[in-house]
């Protein structure tokens, strides 16, 4: 029957779906607000409707903090080698071959030197992209080595965090950074040296347990996840219900243990003054 059919001739480009470009738009988890990635980007990284903090990774960070420029990247091809032969669904040597390919970085973490409204500081910050952002041999020499150059040069010291906490593939020796950079901290506590630590979401495991929480100001994104253990493992051991936002970084603050909780878009500004305080 004839007006079942449909020729391509009778369909008018107007009314034909146009496919956009993958990559180019972004919803948010937090409101479900479609939005542009230039828009998210010029908004810092945040949703323009309800200001949900987006992942983003070091070389971000490195542009939002630091003055355009200064950065002076340290110890920068440093690679995790594979000691104990580790092997799960893969080689441990063959999965950090493949996320240095796919991601640029040779592991979770860049340091360096560089200045905020021109004040020098040693800068260190993590990125969830490699391995979850997981610590570590590499991260705790790169992040110790940091602390050093900081107690030299007698400048603060920050860090921003973003860990899915100790790195099993290097079992003991992962666990072994949480001591080694908190003696490095001991180092700056004593000789009056700031530091200040920021936690992005997730901040969990053993990074918390070490660096992430021991800066003379701890400082949090909104809403960042942020704990030992996660909320589902702690639930299952306690056996009871966890406060509502338990683990987030407005049920820290209230807690004590975060100082302060700072839209990305002030968090500049904000260290800058609290820089001038401290030196």
């Amino acid at each position: 029957m004839a007006w079942f059919r449909r020729t391509k001739e009778n369909i008018s480009p107007e009314t034909q779906k146009k496919d956009l470009p993958d990559g180019l738009w972004e919803k948010c988890p937090e409101c479900g607000e479609i939005l542009h990635k230039k828009q998210i980007e010029s908004n810092f990284w945040t949703c323009t409707k309800c200001s949900y903090h987006f992942r983003i990774g070091a070389d971000e960070y490195i542009r939002l903090i630091l003055d355009e420029g200064s950065f002076k990247e340290m110890n920068k091809k440093m690679k995790s080698a594979d000691p104990l032969g580790f092997v799960d669904t893969k080689r441990y040597s063959d999965r950090i071959e493949q996320t240095i390919k796919n991601t640029g970085l040779f592991d979770a973490v860049k340091t360096g030197t560089g200045t905020i409204n021109k004040t020098e500081v040693a800068f260190g910050c993590m990125d969830f992209k490699f391995i979850g952002g997981s610590m570590g041999s590499v991260v705790g020499e790169k992040l110790a080595r940091l602390a050093d150059k900081a107690a030299k040069s007698r400048i603060p010291l920050i860090i921003v965090s973003a860990s899915g906490g100790a790195r099993m593939m290097e079992g003991a020796l992962s666990l072994m950074q949480m001591a080694k950079t908190s003696a490095r901290l001991s180092v700056l506590d004593r000789e009056g040296i700031p530091y200040i630590s920021i936690m992005t979401d997730p901040t969990t495991g053993g990074t918390t347990a070490s660096y992430a929480m021991l800066g003379d100001i701890n400082i949090a994104e909104p809403k960042a996840l942020i704990g030992f253990a996660g909320p589902r493992v702690i639930k299952q051991t306690i056996g009871r219900d966890l406060p509502e936002g338990f683990q987030k970084s407005e049920f820290l603050l209230d807690h004590g243990f975060v100082d302060k909780v700072v839209h990305r878009k002030d968090m500049k500004h904000t260290i800058s003054q609290l820089l001038e305080l401290m030196t």
